[in-house]
């Protein structure tokens, strides 16, 4: 692949314990102190009450699928080498819901609302279908795992 990676964006002063975190197989999200509620992606306030008071936190890791698309065609880079891949949106059990890809899913396997865990690809959170969802993969996903 030539130049950086298009999938994950440049780390800032805000989200880089969030990759840091990433790149050691752990999940982050945000917790505003003032309403309790959890959010992500990372922001520097409270999406649901304006609050300043937000801290990290670590998150379950466990998930359930919104929604998910097959991907079958993609020419931007990484992604070409990836197709057919599972872009999803999954509901994190803190509450936030999350873009990301659903891994290890045989076609046709994907359902609404079936119980996911996440696991990490090159430090990028990715899921994969959790206890009572079908067969759930040990540990952290390699390098070359797609």
């Amino acid at each position: 692949m030539d130049g950086p990676p298009h999938d994950v964006p440049e780390a800032d002063a805000l989200t880089r314990p969030y990759w840091e975190a990433a790149a050691r197989g752990r999940l982050l999200v945000r917790r505003c102190g003032a309403c309790g509620r959890a959010h992500h992606y990372p922001r520097e306030f409270c999406p649901h009450c304006w609050g300043e008071e937000v801290t990290w936190e670590e998150a379950s890791g466990r998930a359930t699928l919104y929604t998910w698309s097959a991907v079958h065609h993609n020419d931007l880079p990484p992604f070409t080498g990836r197709v057919p891949y599972l872009a999803a949106v999954v509901d994190l059990a803190e509450g936030p819901r999350m873009m990301t890809e659903l891994v290890d899913c045989p076609a046709g396997t994907a359902r609404a609302g079936m119980p996911l865990e996440v696991a990490f690809r090159d430090g990028i959170p990715v899921f994969r279908s959790g206890p009572g969802g079908g067969e759930p993969g040990p540990g952290a996903l390699g390098s070359t795992a797609r």
